[in-house]
C-alpha cells in the first residue's frame, strides 16, 4: 500500500488566472469544451510539478476542472443533471451560487468523465515524479447526494429513500473500482453531513431533506458508507475529509467529533482528515474512540480560510495534545480544508496558499 508520509492536503487549490479566464470564455461561447480542456491540461501539469517540487506526495489536480467539489461529480452520473435553483446554500456570512442537481432517471456511475481526469493526473505524476508520489483523487461522500429534497417527479423514479440509497451504494462501489482500475490508490470522500452531527441545526436540515429523524438519517448514512466501501481493494486507501463547510472562506457548521467519532471504526475508512483549525471543531478527546490500529488521522491544524501563517509552536502543541488521545506515529498534519472547494476560492493569494503548504511540510519534518 502507498505511504502518505506525515503531511497531506485536502485536494483543491486556488484556480489560476488562466483557468478563470478560460472558464469565463467557455461560458460566453468563446471557447469550445476541447479548448477549455486544453487550458486545464496545461495548468494541471504546472500544478503537478509545483506539488512535486514542494515535496508533496499525494498529488491532486487541484479540482481545476470543477466548479464545485461535489456537484460536478454528481452531474457526471447517469440519471443526474444540472439544476438551477432559487437559492444557494446559506453559509455564515455568505450564500453560494444557486446551483444543484436533479434526478432524471435511474442513477448509475456509467462512463464517468472523471475517470479520464484521474488517468491524466496519474500519467503526469508518473512522468514528473520519482516514484514516491501518487495520484490522489477526491469525490463527494455518498451522503452528499441526500443533501436535497426529492421532488414528486423524482419520487416516481425513487419512491423511497431506501430505493435511492441502494443505487447510490452501487454508484460508489462502481466508482471505487473504476478509479482503482484507472490507477488510483488514494481516493478521498468529502463529507459535510456526518462531520456536523453535533451542530443542533443539522437535525432540522436533514429531517427536511430525508424525512427522517437525525438518528435514523445517521444510521442510514453509516450503512450507505459501509456498503459503498465493502468491496474496496485491499491496496487502495479510501479516506474521508470531515468538512464543516468552505465557501469563500466562510463556514457552514460548528461541531466537534464527539458523536461521529463513535462510528469511525464502523465506517471503514483508512484515513480521517479532520478540521482542527479553530474552536468550532472541539477537542481531541474523540480521537480515543478510534480503536482500529490501521487507521490514520490527519489533523487539519492550518486553516485554508485566511492568509496568515499559524504560529509553529502553537501547531506543535496541538499535535502533542492530539497524541495524548491517538498514537503520534499515526497522526499527520494538513490544511483544515481545501483552498478552493468551489471555483471562487478562499480569501488568500496563490503565493499565500503555497506558503501554507510549505509551512505544513516544514512543521511535519520538525514534529516527526
Amino acid at each position: 500500500m502507498i505511504q502518505i508520509g506525515k503531511h497531506d492536503h485536502v485536494g483543491s487549490f486556488l484556480r489560476t488566472d488562466a483557468i478563470k479566464d478560460a472558464r469565463k470564455s467557455y461560458i460566453h461561447d468563446e471557447l469550445t469544451a476541447e479548448e477549455l480542456r486544453s487550458v486545464e491540461d496545461v495548468e494541471i501539469e504546472k500544478l503537478v510539478k509545483k506539488q512535486i517540487d514542494l515535496g508533496i506526495k499525494a498529488i491532486t489536480d487541484g479540482e481545476f476542472r470543477r466548479s464545485w467539489f461535489m456537484h460536478d461529480f454528481f452531474w457526471g452520473l447517469e440519471g443526474v443533471s444540472f439544476e438551477a435553483v432559487e437559492k444557494g446554500y446559506d453559509f455564515v456570512g455568505q450564500t453560494t451560487r444557486a446551483e444543484s442537481f436533479k434526478v432524471t432517471g435511474e442513477i448509475s456511475f456509467g462512463n464517468h468523465e472523471m475517470v479520464n481526469d484521474l488517468k491524466f493526473l496519474a500519467d503526469l505524476v508518473e512522468e514528473y515524479g520519482d516514484g514516491s508520489q501518487f495520484a490522489k483523487y477526491t469525490i463527494p461522500a455518498p451522503t452528499m447526494f441526500f443533501q436535497r429534497v426529492l421532488t414528486e417527479k423524482e419520487k416516481e423514479i425513487y419512491p423511497t429513500i431506501e430505493d435511492l440509497a441502494a443505487d447510490i451504494i452501487k454508484v460508489y462501489q462502481d466508482a471505487i473500482q473504476a478509479f482503482y482500475d484507472a490507477g488510483c490508490r488514494y481516493l478521498q470522500f468529502d463529507e459535510c453531513i456526518l462531520s456536523a452531527l453535533d451542530d443542533p441545526k443539522l437535525a432540522n436540515i436533514m429531517e427536511n431533506f430525508t424525512g427522517l429523524k437525525l438518528t435514523d438519517t445517521t444510521d442510514l448514512f453509516v450503512r450507505v458508507i459501509k456498503e459503498s466501501l465493502k468491496n474496496k481493494p485491499e491496496d487502495m486507501i479510501v479516506a474521508t475529509h470531515m468538512c464543516k463547510g468552505n465557501y469563500k472562506s466562510a463556514y457552514l457548521y460548528t461541531s466537534g467529533y464527539e458523536t461521529v467519532s463513535k462510528y469511525f471504526d464502523e465506517l471503514g475508512y483508512d484515513v480521517y482528515l479532520l478540521e482542527y483549525d479553530d474552536e468550532r471543531s472541539g477537542g481531541f478527546e474523540p480521537l480515543a474512540n478510534i480503536k482500529n490500529e490501521g487507521t490514520q488521522v490527519v489533523l487539519g491544524v492550518v486553516t485554508s480560510k485566511t492568509p496568515e501563517l499559524e504560529d509553529a509552536n502553537a501547531m506543535k502543541e496541538k499535535v502533542k495534545a492530539a497524541s495524548e488521545h491517538f498514537p503520534l506515529e499515526r497522526l499527520l498534519i494538513s490544511p483544515q480544508c481545501g483552498f478552493a472547494s468551489t471555483e471562487e476560492g478562499n480569501s488568500l493569494s496563490e503565493e499565500e496558499q503555497w506558503g501554507k503548504m510549505e509551512h505544513i511540510i516544514k512543521l511535519s519534518k520538525e514534529i516527526w
